[in-house]
C-alpha cells in the first residue's frame, strides 16, 4: 500500500503571482515544503501537481532541475489534477498539501495520515474544525474517496479547492479530525496568500534553527520571543481564497433528498414524528422538497444527509448564536469533558455562571439552572405561585410545553381542565386587555409572564405599565427571555428597553447549541426555592454550563451582539428591496428586530399566506437556504453567507410573483401547505 504526499502548485495567484518560487531565506517556498513532504513519517512518494497553464511550466523546470516528480493537469478542476497524480504514482492513500505553507510540519502530517490509517476513515484533516495555525493544513484520505469526488463533485467550489464533497457528504465518507491540543493557535496564520504573509515568515525564519522541515514549537517559541512580528500580516482575512469562491459560486443547483427521505422512513418507525422537535419535523418543510436529517454545521452553515450544504436561518431554532463549532465553546468543552461531565457534588463552574449572569442581567440577583426554556418558564412560575399563594397566570406569547402553559393553546391534548382553567391569555400591547383580565380575578393572579420583545415591538411606556399594573396587583411580573436574552442586548431585552421584571426566563443562545437555561430574579422570589421543590439531575452539568460561561465571556470581550444586529440589518434591507422591486408590499413584511426577523405573509385573492410562505421556503431551499420563515442569524454569518441569502430570496419572490400574477398560490405550489403547529405571534 502507497501513500503519495501531493502537492499542490501553481504560479497564477490572482493576490502573490508567482508566490511558490518565491525566495523564503535564501530557496524557494515550494523547496520548503517539498522537504518537509519528504520527512512525513509513513510517505513513500512526494509529487508536485501543478497545471498545464503556461506559466506553471516554470514549476515543471524547476521540480526537474531538482529531481522531483512533478505532473500537469487541468487549471480550473484541480479535483481531477489531484486524481491524475494519484494514478500516475499508484498511490492508495494520498496527503493533500499546498505549496503556500512552507512552515508545514512532517510531524502533524504523519499524525492526519495515522489517524487516517488507525481508525479505517476514508478522509482526515487537521482544520474541521480548526485548532492548529493556518498554514500547517494537512489532508490525508484514501484514493477511492478522491475519486469518488472527482466522479462526482460538480459545484466549482468542489472542483477547485477539492476536498469539500468529502467532507460534505458524511453519510457517505468517514471523516476524522486531528485536534490541536494546545489552545489558542487557530488564530495564527503560517500561510502564504500576499506578498506580507512572505515577508512574515522571512523575518519568523530569522530566527529559526533552520529551513525546512520546520516544527511548529520552534515558530511558536520564535513568535514568543517576538510576538511584533504578528503585526506584518495581522490585517488578513483567514481562508480569504475560499471566502471568495463562495461569494462568486451562484446558488442553487440541482439538490435531492434521496437519504433525508430513507432516514425519516426509518425514524417514524421508532420516534413519533420522526424528530424530538415539532419545528424541526417533517411537518414544518415542504414536502418532498426539503431536507429533514442534518449531519454538521460549521460557522453559519449546515450540511443534510444527501451532502446538500446550507446557509442556516434556523440555528438550531435560535440556540446557536455564535455559530456552529465556535472555537472558543468547544475549547472550553474540551477541558471541561477532561475532567467529566455530571458530578456527585455541585461544582464552582454553577458559582462562576451565576456570578455572571447576576453581574450583566438587571433582574438577576439569585439564578437556578435547567436544560431548556421550559424548565425556566415553569420554575418562574412555581416561584411566583409559591411566594404569592396564588394560581392563576396570564400569558402572553409562547412559553414551553409544560401544562400550565400549553393548555392555554390549541396543543392541549392531555392537560386537565382543571389546569387549562388556571391560564389565561392576553395580547401583547394591549394594555387594557390586561387590565381587564387582571380586574376580572383581582386578587388571583400569582404571576403575568409576557415576552417583552417578539415580532411585534412594544409600544412607548407599554412595559412600564405592564410592570406597574402587575405589581398593583400584587403579583409577579415575569419576562421570558429565552429568545431575546444573549441576542437583543447581553442582559436580554430587560437592558434593551430598560425595564426590570422580578424574574426571567433565559435559554437557547446561552449555550450556544449546548442545553441550558436558568430562571433569574430577586432574591427574595428565588429563596423560595429553598422550600419549594425544583431539582434536576442534570441541572448542574457542566460541560453545558462551561459552554455558557464561554459564550457570556465572547459577548463581553467581542462585539457579538452588534454583529446580530448588524447582520439582520443586511438581510432585512436586502429583504425589503426585493419585495419593493417585485410589488409584494401587500403580501410580504417584515416584523420584529434586526437579529430575529420574521417574514409575515398576508392572504391575498390569488392564495393565503401560509401558501405563500411554504412557496418561498421551498424556493430558499432550493436556493441553499434553510430558512423557517425568520432570520435567526449567528455571529458566524458571513458576507458569502449574506450573499447566497439575498440570491435565494432574488429567486424565491421571482417565483412567488409569478404564482400571485397566475392567479392561484396553491396551484403553483403543487404540494400540501405548511400549516402552523399553532399560533402565538
Amino acid at each position: 500500500m502507497r501513500t503519495a504526499a501531493i502537492i499542490q502548485a501553481r504560479m497564477g495567484s490572482s493576490r502573490f503571482p508567482g508566490k511558490v518560487l518565491k525566495d523564503l531565506h535564501g530557496e524557494p517556498m515550494l523547496r520548503w515544503v517539498v522537504t518537509a513532504a519528504q520527512s512525513i513519517p509513513g510517505v513513500d512518494d512526494v509529487v508536485v501537481a501543478t497545471s498545464q497553464a503556461d506559466t506553471d511550466g516554470q514549476i515543471l523546470e524547476w521540480c526537474g532541475a531538482q529531481g522531483i516528480r512533478s505532473v500537469a493537469g487541468s487549471e480550473e478542476d484541480v479535483l481531477d489534477r489531484y486524481r491524475v497524480a494519484a494514478l500516475e504514482v499508484k498511490a492508495d492513500f494520498v496527503l493533500r498539501i499546498t505549496a503556500d505553507c512552507p512552515f508545514i510540519d512532517p510531524w502533524v502530517c504523519g499524525q492526519v495520515l495515522t489517524l487516517l490509517l488507525r481508525t479505517g476513515a476514508d478522509y482526515a484533516c487537521n482544520f474541521d474544525p480548526r485548532g492548529w495555525p493556518d498554514g500547517l493544513d494537512c489532508e490525508a484520505m484514501t484514493r477511492a474517496a478522491l475519486e469518488q469526488a472527482a466522479e462526482h463533485a460538480t459545484r466549482q467550489l468542489e472542483r477547485e479547492h477539492v476536498t469539500p464533497y468529502i467532507r460534505a457528504h458524511r453519510g457517505r465518507f468517514r471523516i476524522a479530525n486531528l485536534g490541536c491540543p494546545i489552545p489558542g493557535l487557530s488564530e495564527e496564520r503560517w500561510t502564504v496568500d500576499r506578498p506580507s504573509d512572505l515577508e512574515f515568515l522571512g523575518a519568523v525564519a530569522d530566527h529559526l534553527p533552520g529551513n525546512a522541515p520546520v516544527a511548529f514549537p520552534d515558530v511558536l517559541r520564535v513568535l514568543d520571543r517576538h510576538p511584533d512580528l504578528r503585526e506584518i500580516n495581522r490585517d488578513h482575512v483567514p481562508g480569504e481564497g475560499f471566502l471568495r469562491s463562495r461569494l462568486e459560486e451562484p446558488s442553487g443547483g440541482s439538490r435531492g433528498y434521496t437519504a433525508s427521505a430513507e432516514m425519516l422512513e426509518r425514524a417514524r418507525k421508532v420516534i413519533p414524528l420522526g424528530s424530538q422537535t415539532f419545528s424541526k419535523s417533517h411537518t414544518q418543510y415542504p414536502e418532498g422538497g426539503a431536507p429533514l436529517f442534518l449531519t454538521h454545521g460549521d460557522g453559519g452553515r449546515v450540511w443534510d444527509v444527501d451532502g446538500n450544504e446550507y446557509v442556516d436561518l434556523v440555528c438550531g431554532l435560535l440556540p446557536v448564536v455564535l455559530g456552529y463549532r465556535d472555537p472558543d465553546v468547544a475549547a472550553a468543552v474540551q477541558r471541561q469533558q477532561d475532567s467529566g461531565v455530571s458530578f456527585s457534588l455541585a461544582t464552582e463552574l454553577e458559582i462562576e455562571l451565576a456570578e455572571r449572569l447576576v453581574e450583566i442581567i438587571p433582574c438577576a440577583e439569585m439564578v437556578r439552572f435547567g436544560k431548556n426554556g421550559t424548565d425556566a418558564t415553569s420554575a418562574a412560575i412555581r416561584i411566583a405561585r409559591a411566594s404569592t399563594g396564588r394560581d392563576r397566570v396570564a400569558v402572553c406569547g409562547y412559553h414551553g410545553w409544560q401544562d400550565w402553559y400549553i393548555g392555554s393553546t390549541t396543543r392541549n391534548r392531555g392537560v386537565p381542565e382543571a389546569t387549562q382553567a388556571l391560564t389565561h391569555t392576553f395580547p401583547f400591547n394591549d394594555l387594557d386587555a390586561l387590565q381587564e383580565l387582571l380586574e376580572s380575578h383581582r386578587g388571583e393572579f400569582a404571576a403575568v409572564i409576557l415576552e417583552p420583545m417578539s415580532a411585534e415591538k412594544p409600544r412607548d411606556g407599554y412595559l412600564e405599565a405592564v410592570a406597574r399594573l402587575v405589581r398593583d396587583q400584587g403579583a409577579i411580573l415575569v419576562f421570558d427571555e429565552v429568545i431575546t436574552g444573549f441576542r437583543y442586548a447581553l442582559g436580554g431585552a430587560q437592558e434593551l428597553f430598560g425595564v426590570t421584571p422580578d424574574l426571567a426566563a433565559f435559554g437557547k443562545a446561552l449555550g450556544n447549541g449546548y442545553p441550558i437555561s436558568a430562571v433569574v430574579g430577586r432574591s427574595d422570589l428565588m429563596s423560595e426555592l429553598e422550600r419549594a421543590f425544583i431539582s434536576s439531575t442534570f441541572g448542574g452539568e457542566t460541560v453545558s454550563i462551561a459552554a455558557a460561561i464561554a459564550v457570556v465571556d465572547k459577548m463581553r470581550r467581542e462585539p457579538v451582539i452588534e454583529g446580530l444586529w448588524k447582520t439582520g440589518r443586511a438581510l432585512a434591507e436586502g429583504v425589503r428591496t426585493l419585495v419593493a422591486e417585485r410589488g409584494l408590499e401587500d403580501v410580504v413584511h417584515l416584523a420584529g428586530m434586526d437579529p430575529w426577523m420574521l417574514l409575515r405573509y398576508q392572504d391575498h385573492a390569488a392564495g393565503r399566506g401560509v401558501a405563500m410562505r411554504t412557496l418561498v421556503m421551498r424556493e430558499l431551499l432550493a436556493g441553499g437556504v434553510l430558512s423557517l420563515g425568520s432570520h435567526n442569524v449567528c455571529y458566524a454569518h458571513d458576507e458569502a453567507d449574506i450573499a447566497s441569502v439575498i440570491r435565494a430570496y432574488t429567486g424565491a419572490f421571482d417565483v412567488l410573483a409569478e404564482a400571485i400574477e397566475s392567479g392561484s398560490v396553491e396551484k403553483s405550489l403543487a404540494i400540501p401547505v405548511i400549516e402552523p403547529v399553532f399560533l402565538v405571534r
